[in-house]
């Protein structure tokens, strides 16, 4: 698994179904810690541009409706709570995450 990768994972508490979320951790860590980060995936669009940002489905992503990533609501789970991998982030919008990360964390 590498940052960007879209997953399908269990979350807990309030999104406790199998979802889709996106890597955002380094991938230094992904092969050898026994959690690792990610942003879930929503289909329900806010209009939000600077924490929520927007994908279209295609077959680089696997995502089959229009979604967002949810910028503000980062997460750690265990890595057993990852199903598999579905697609992956373009460049473009590996772009775009890590600028939104950026912002939301105030890390620029």
């Amino acid at each position: 698994m590498e940052k960007g990768d879209i997953i399908i994972c269990v979350l807990s508490g309030d999104y406790g179904k199998p979802r889709p979320a996106v890597i955002v951790q380094s991938d230094l860590f992904n092969e050898t810690h026994a959690s690792i980060t990610i942003c879930p995936i929503i289909t329900y669009l806010l209009e939000a541009p600077l924490f929520r940002l927007s994908l279209i489905p295609s077959k680089l992503t696997g995502l089959i409706s229009e979604s967002q990533i949810m910028i503000d609501k980062i997460i750690t789970i265990k890595s057993e709570k990852i199903d598999r991998k579905i697609g992956k982030l373009s460049s473009n919008e590996m772009i775009k995450l890590d600028n939104a990360l950026k912002l939301w964390l105030n890390l620029s």
